[in-house]
């Protein structure tokens, strides 16, 4: 079983890095280097579960080591909560706009007991630059009940990483948002701090992709003129596309949005659009997620919605996760 479904994958896999090959060589860049930086593997932690779980182990285990000790707290508590009540998980979808503009798009509410429960996992569960997985594939591996694409992490050698209060990489670069052990979530400025200083300070996940959409219970001025950066420089992100979204509305309480776009049967939001979207929705802080072909909503190890409409998921490489 395992055989015949892993194969198609790497089939499928060989044929997505030959064409990105192609696409750098028609932009006069370097073969070797851009396969390289671009689209081989850079495995920089293999079986990142066990690490997570080994530094859990070693936490516990002494109490001398204190960047050790506030690293694992909160994947310590994951077994320490095992027998808390289960995560309340309601999707729904509905419009915005009308006419050709119209996008329909999926909402996941979401209620923990434990902010350990709203967790993230990454591709083939190894943490590096280029790793790929489809979001449901990775959901199946982690016995999630439900998912969203994360921020797309291993596109990029830049931002703070933190995953289940473990560091794995600290390049402050752009504007994150973090949520912390005590349930709540904020957006701040990468560049004012260290990803030690906010595993110090209770950090359970950061993601970096961006931008903020609501802060403060306000939403974000001039996300209209936002530049995402790229292994190939800025680009807007701008206008009609499919969008990803985390908001919290109260702590322990999350919105997970998906937009469709780009298709015949939706054309996507702009990012003040979404913003709007996730203010409706009562959100007091929300983050901009990778989009586009990544916008992926997984319930029940389904696709929920429709990614480009061709219900077709292209590879990411990491995603959060509720179970």
């Amino acid at each position: 079983m395992t055989t015949s479904t892993s194969a198609p994958r790497r089939r499928l896999r060989r044929r997505i890095l030959l064409s990105v090959a192609s696409a750098l060589l028609l932009l006069g860049v370097p073969a070797g280097w851009a396969l390289d930086r671009y689209v081989f593997d850079h495995v920089e932690v293999a079986n990142a579960s066990a690490y997570e779980a080994s530094l859990a182990d070693a936490g516990s285990a002494t109490e001398t080591a204190t960047a050790t000790e506030t690293a694992t707290t909160a994947t310590t508590a994951t077994t320490e909560t095992a027998g808390a009540d289960d995560p309340q998980i309601a999707i729904t979808s509905s419009t915005y706009g009308s006419g050709a503009d119209q996008a329909t798009y999926y909402v996941a509410d979401v209620v923990v007991s434990d902010i350990t429960q709203l967790r993230s996992a990454f591709a083939q569960d190894a943490f590096g630059e280029n790793i790929t997985e489809n979001p449901s594939d990775i959901a199946a591996d982690v016995g999630a009940a439900l998912a969203i694409n994360g921020d797309y992490y291993g596109f990029r050698s830049t931002g703070i990483e933190i995953r289940n209060g473990v560091i794995y990489r600290d390049e402050p670069a752009r504007e994150g948002a973090v949520i912390y052990s005590d349930g709540t979530m904020d957006v701040y400025d990468e560049t004012t701090t260290t990803a030690q200083e906010l595993l110090d300070a209770g950090a359970w996940q950061t993601l970096s992709f961006g931008p903020a959409l609501i802060d403060d219970g306000e939403i974000v001025a001039g996300i209209d003129q936002v530049e995402v950066d790229t292994n190939f420089g800025n680009h807007s992100i701008q206008g009609d596309q499919p969008r990803t979204a985390i908001g919290m509305i109260s702590a322990n309480h999350y919105v997970f949005v998906v937009v469709d776009g780009r298709s015949s049967e939706s054309a996507g939001v702009t990012l003040p659009e979404l913003a709007e979207i996730m203010a409706g929705l009562g959100a007091t802080e929300a983050y901009n997620l990778d989009g586009g072909g990544s916008s992926t909503m997984v319930s029940g190890g389904s696709l929920v919605n429709n990614p480009l409409g061709k219900a077709q998921e292209r590879g990411t490489s990491d995603i959060l996760w509720v179970g």
